[in-house]
């Protein structure tokens, strides 16, 4: 099997999981790291036994490296992605995309015009338990989805937003919850469901008033199959609970699964304390299934680094993709839905009326919609 020089820009807590996954994946030839920091790369290289280099334009031109993962904070990811696409290397961006969809944008023009594969972290897709959902809806078991319903009650202490100098500002983080947290269950709503009408949302920050950004977020959706959405997400509810995306179908029948269970996982910070689970299937003839699902999720997080295997799936599928000439599971387009779904809730929130999609991006001073001016 050829083997793929991998490397990694941005070398802050979230890396350390995309570096385990790429020293073992055959596919992978991990050889090097940029950071803007050089002491950071270094340090993080030394870590790795890989080479820190002064530019991205090195790790193409001089480390002969041919893809790469971002892994800055996110209003950063755009510089780091274009610069890497017109080296010529290929791209995963960590989640979500980009901050804004003009960023997004940037992306993905640079990806088509230099001719590389693009790709973005949303590595709860290759849960089994997220799969079963997806294979249920395509086969048909629930009839049409006629309802989908997004719920992740989380909670983050002011520890967490100082552990870093960007978390929980604007300009650094790019937003609160939404933002950070809460892609991953987005785009498995949107990629459950399919493409979106129009959306009505508000968000708000409830009880972090050390932060600028939002901890909570709801909004309702109509998709343009005629089903119906529910989005809630909060950080607000202090212990943490619970990550959830469910579905059901005009045949009564429903699916979900439990994405976060207990404490949510924090990159470099926390480690994953429950398997992810289809907690509610009811698809006529399949009830018995899921204690022996759940059964088996169970002992596959016993036996795995839940932290690292999943980010590796997904990494060994981009990989896979490049080497194949096809396109990732999730590609950048992919990634432009998650960004498209809370812009509309920032949009919807500053505006007062639905968000109407698809979305362009906003060249105006109030960051897509995050700084109030209606």
């Amino acid at each position: 099997m050829k083997r793929i020089k991998t490397g990694i820009i941005g070398c802050g807590k979230g890396a350390h999981l995309h570096a385990q996954a790429l020293q073992n994946l055959p596919q992978s030839s991990f050889t090097g790291v940029y950071s803007r920091n050089p002491q950071t790369a270094q340090a993080f290289a030394q870590k790795y036994g890989v080479e820190a280099y002064a530019s991205i334009e090195e790790m193409a031109v001089r480390g002969g490296i041919e893809a790469v993962i971002i892994c800055s904070p996110h209003p950063a990811h755009a510089e780091g992605a274009v610069r890497a696409c017109r080296a010529g290397m290929h791209v995963l961006v960590e989640k979500p995309l980009a901050s804004s969809l003009q960023d997004c944008d940037a992306i993905i023009a640079a990806a088509k015009e230099h001719g590389v594969t693009l790709g973005t972290v949303s590595q709860r897709r290759f849960y089994p338990a997220a799969q079963r959902v997806k294979q249920a809806i395509e086969v048909g078991k629930l009839g049409k989805p006629v309802l989908g319903t997004v719920t992740m009650l989380g909670w983050r202490d002011q520890a967490y937003y100082q552990a870093d100098p960007w978390r929980g500002t604007w300009e650094g983080e790019g937003g609160g919850v939404l933002v950070n947290q809460a892609p991953h269950q987005l785009d498995l709503l949107q990629w459950f469901l399919g493409p979106i009408d129009e959306l009505f949302g508000y968000w708000a920050n409830l009880n972090h008033p050390y932060i600028e950004v939002e901890d909570t977020a709801v909004a309702v959706l109509k998709f343009k199959s005629g089903a119906l959405g529910q989005i809630l997400v909060s950080n607000s509810q202090n212990p943490a609970l619970h990550a959830k995306v469910h579905v059901y179908g005009e045949n009564g029948a429903a699916v979900g699964v439990q994405t976060d269970g207990g404490a949510m996982f924090i990159a470099g910070m926390s480690s994953i304390t429950e398997p992810p689970i289809n907690d509610l299937w009811t698809v006529p003839g399949e009830e018995h299934l899921l204690e022996q699902w759940q059964a088996e999720d169970r002992e596959l997080f016993e036996r795995i680094n839940p932290m690292v295997y999943f980010h590796a799936r997904q990494i060994e599928d981009f990989l896979n993709a490049i080497l194949r000439g096809t396109k990732p599971l999730v590609d950048g387009e992919e990634g432009r839905k998650t960004v498209e779904i809370f812009t509309a809730i920032y949009r919807s929130n500053r505006d007062k009326r639905p968000v109407k999609f698809p979305l362009e991006a906003e060249d105006a001073v109030d960051f897509d919609g995050r700084f109030l001016t209606c």
